[in-house]
């Protein structure tokens, strides 16, 4: 419902935030939130991150990615639906800068599974974890409801953080 983003934007009111999402009443609430905070630095499009990636944003036209708490699509027949994948990746890479940081977080430790080795095997993005592994979570990224949710049933929250090289 856009809290998150929304308390992103006024953490950072230096940084231009595009939120892109399907569910229209999350759009309006995020929007009615940055309005009662003042903030200015928030835009919203409503679709398909699919089609905006590859149909309306400029080749090195964003600064970063955040995808947190995509929907993990648990069941094996769905795994093809999830977001993070190769050709998802394909779409994101030219419209990043170099050194740009796509910052994913997930509490469904299989999809966090796949989300490393995804953007571990793609040559356009390189790991800034050390070890090559899960990064710690950053301050800047708020305690999303989903996120609360996965603590409350014993999840383990991971945050992945690599740059588009």
């Amino acid at each position: 419902m856009g809290e998150a983003t929304a308390q992103m934007a006024a953490d950072d009111p230096g940084t231009g935030i595009l939120a892109v999402d399907v569910h229209t009443p999350g759009q309006g609430n995020l929007l009615g939130l940055a309005d009662r905070a003042g903030s200015t630095n928030v835009r919203v499009a409503n679709g398909d991150a699919v089609i905006l990636l590859r149909e309306m944003l400029a080749p090195e036209s964003l600064d970063g990615l955040r995808v947190y708490f995509p929907d993990p699509w648990p069941k094996a027949r769905h795994h093809k639906r999830r977001l993070i994948q190769p050709e998802f990746l394909d779409l994101v890479a030219p419209v990043l800068k170099p050194g740009a940081i796509v910052h994913c977080a997930t509490d469904w430790e299989p999809y966090a599974e796949q989300m490393l080795e995804v953007l571990t095997a793609h040559p356009r993005f390189e790991n800034t974890a050390a070890d090559g592994g899960y990064a710690p979570r950053p301050a800047f990224r708020p305690l999303t409801r989903f996120e609360g949710q996965g603590l409350d049933k014993g999840h383990v929250v991971h945050d992945l953080l690599f740059a588009r090289v």
